[in-house]
């Protein structure tokens, strides 16, 4: 059930590279998820908010050029150190095909910020959704398995980064 907010100001694409552009970032979100583009379930939960801000400023000013960003949101659990890279590489080169320019003077304009939420707070159709759940529904009760193994992963990494920096905040206490 992945969503993304996509930021476009008005006119920076063209409207037949815009709508392509919001596809892909649907296919590409849905693919990092592990699931496969063509999954039909998958694409009748992924759900696209474009926001067309007024204006945007760098340094008080309006920018010459657009500036785009894109946040996925998941359930927690989805996303691998490793598949946050990939997503976010994959999202960039969406944008700069979208625009038609080369990689090095489309990517410094664009922004994109990965997002799990916290299970137990995803919520959907008046009911609180955990992964398990949501990985069933998408792609069949046999797979509830793979949303249980997703959550424990994630839930392990963020406690070994807990007890990281715990242990380095007490080394420095003690020195």
């Amino acid at each position: 059930m992945p969503m993304i907010d996509v930021t476009i100001p008005e006119g920076a694409l063209k409207p037949e590279a815009e709508a392509r552009l919001i596809k892909e970032l649907g296919d590409i979100l849905i693919t990092h998820e592990g699931f496969g583009a063509t999954n039909e379930v998958a694409q009748s939960v992924t759900v696209v908010f474009l926001h067309r801000p007024a204006a945007v400023y760098v340094a008080g000013k309006p920018s010459a050029s657009p500036r785009y960003r894109i946040v996925p949101t998941v359930p927690e659990g989805q996303y691998t150190e490793a598949s946050r890279k990939a997503l976010v590489k994959d999202v960039t080169d969406a944008v700069v095909r979208a625009e038609g320019g080369s990689f090095e003077d489309v990517a410094p304009r664009v922004w994109v910020f990965p997002s799990e939420i916290p299970d137990g707070q995803w919520g959907s159709r008046g009911v609180i959704r955990p992964l398990p759940d949501i990985q069933a529904f998408i792609a069949g009760e046999h797979e509830r398995k793979v949303g249980e193994e997703r959550l424990a992963r994630r839930r392990r990494v963020k406690a070994l980064e807990l007890l990281a920096g715990a242990l380095d905040a007490a080394r420095k206490g003690v020195d």
